[in-house]
């Protein structure tokens, strides 16, 4: 299957306390079928001395279920869902249901 979320994308939270919040994707992960989203799930961790790293109290984003994120649509910002073209050169494309624009490209 194609993905429809990929790195650099701008979601929208759907669910849970970020609900409403929109961000990049910074990393996916299929296996889980979670993604790293900038600025959502943020939780705070206790950081252990490192040789390159302080110890304290460290913030940072944790995975979010794809189900809960929705590719933000280019036109207007809101969620929308992804389905795909294939155009004339034979290139396979996602599209936003929403309002019918290119997402990629």
């Amino acid at each position: 299957m194609a993905a429809k979320i990929k790195k650099g994308d701008t979601v929208v939270v759907l669910t849970g306390r970020d609900k409403g919040k929109s961000g990049e994707v910074l990393q996916v992960l299929p296996s889980d079928n979670k993604a790293l989203v900038r600025g959502v799930n943020v939780v705070r961790r206790h950081q252990k001395q490192t040789q390159t790293q302080e110890a304290g109290i460290v913030a940072k984003e944790a995975p979010i279920h794809l189900s809960n994120i929705a590719v933000a649509d280019p036109k207007d910002g809101k969620a929308t869902r992804v389905g795909f073209k294939v155009q004339e050169d034979g290139t396979k494309v996602r599209v936003a249901k929403r309002s019918g624009d290119l997402i990629d490209g």
